[in-house]
């Protein structure tokens, strides 16, 4: 798991379900509070504060990484907290408001501040799952027939 602070610790938390061979690679000094440290020790989560230098694969799947201080280590997976970006510029184009994270901001019922203007899945939540889209898509579809409906009845 590459990453530091809060995020590494939340992230770990999370991968750690998924595997008990885990190492976070903090690419320098960690800069763990002592109780984060003690978490990662609890659950045998080592600490790698060395920089990595090299994601060695073969057809997209990692085998190891080398460190600037040539060591190399072999891994079966790399797991790493990256941005979200809006693939699109629609949003912004037609005025929709961001939130801080880059997602579209949108209320209980999937409308963006714009009018007539609805966002679901990905694009609106952190929650990145099948279900979770499914779920916002079903609700902007019902807002949306709904106002369809209101302004011809």
């Amino acid at each position: 798991m590459i990453g530091k602070g809060d995020k590494a610790i939340h992230l770990s938390s999370l991968v750690h379900n998924l595997t008990d061979q885990l190492q976070v690679l903090t690419r320098g000094e960690a800069n763990f509070e002592e109780e984060q440290k003690d978490k990662l020790a609890k659950n045998q989560i080592g600490i790698i504060e060395t920089e990595i230098v090299e994601i060695v694969h073969k057809d997209g799947y990692v085998k190891q990484l080398v460190f600037d201080d040539g060591r190399t280590e072999s891994f079966d997976a790399v797991y790493a907290p990256v941005p979200f970006v809006q693939h699109l510029d629609l949003p912004v184009n037609l005025g929709c408001e961001l939130t801080e994270a880059g997602h579209i901001k949108v209320d209980s019922f999937q409308k963006t501040n714009i009018p007539g203007v609805f966002a679901c899945g990905d694009s609106t939540t952190m929650m990145r799952s099948v279900a979770s889209a499914v779920s916002t898509g079903n609700t902007a579809g019902a807002m949306v027939n709904m106002e369809l409906t209101q302004e011809e009845f």
